[in-house]
């Protein structure tokens, strides 16, 4: 009897351990490389290397990008930052969901946005690219535009033709100073997405 409760037991943590319910990708968009580690382009990377400081994590170089797990209260967050470079980041993110088996409407993407103040958050189920080529090369690959995605606002504060130097610039010292709180909501958001759901998420952190 104890044999079989104990076979049961087991068994039933090893469905819970491949639930692919309880697991999701979160993925940083960025540029590797030294030059591009501060920019504005690169807040996707900054999101998650902040998350893995403060509950120290160590991101791994696997295939197509650097990975690192975190669990939290039965979920398992995979967090991946592409090594593909911007433009095909659609590739990364296709792989590490097949890899890991996990369903898409447990991927969240985290991307910069110009059509949004500086510091400002949006989360949304679905929609255009935007002209963001990583978006853009995601859509293609997963041949939806139906992916759950994190916008945070870089402003639109640049002149006529100086987009790419805007995107690829670094932060101001104002927005640095401003970036911590920015990253420590960020943060609470991403823990939201997997253990309150994509709508209570949207609802609590929009606008915010």
């Amino acid at each position: 009897m104890w044999q079989f409760l104990s076979n049961l037991f087991k068994k039933k943590n090893k469905i819970e351990e491949q639930d692919p319910m309880k697991k999701f990708l979160i993925v940083g968009l960025g540029n590797i490389g030294e030059k591009y580690e501060n920019t504005r382009h690169n807040i996707g990377f900054k999101v998650l290397d902040y998350f893995a400081k403060q509950e120290d994590l160590t991101f791994e170089t696997q295939k197509l990008g650097d990975v690192t797990t975190y669990k939290l209260k039965g979920r398992t967050f995979i967090f991946l930052k592409p090594s593909t470079y911007m433009n095909l980041s659609g590739k990364a993110v296709q792989y590490w969901l097949t890899k890991e088996k996990i369903p898409l409407e447990n991927l969240l993407v985290i991307t910069d946005d110009l059509n949004l103040p500086f510091g400002s958050i949006r989360v949304k189920t679905k929609g255009s690219d935007g002209g963001h080529n990583g978006l853009k090369d995601i859509q293609d690959k997963l041949n939806t535009t139906k992916y759950n995605r994190f916008r945070f606002g870089i402003s639109d504060a640049f002149s006529k033709g100086r987009q790419v130097d805007y995107v690829l610039g670094e932060w101001t010292n104002e927005e640095n100073t401003k970036l911590k709180e920015r990253l420590g909501k960020s943060m609470d958001l991403i823990k939201s997405f997997a253990l309150a759901g994509i709508n209570n998420t949207m609802n609590t952190f929009n606008g915010k």
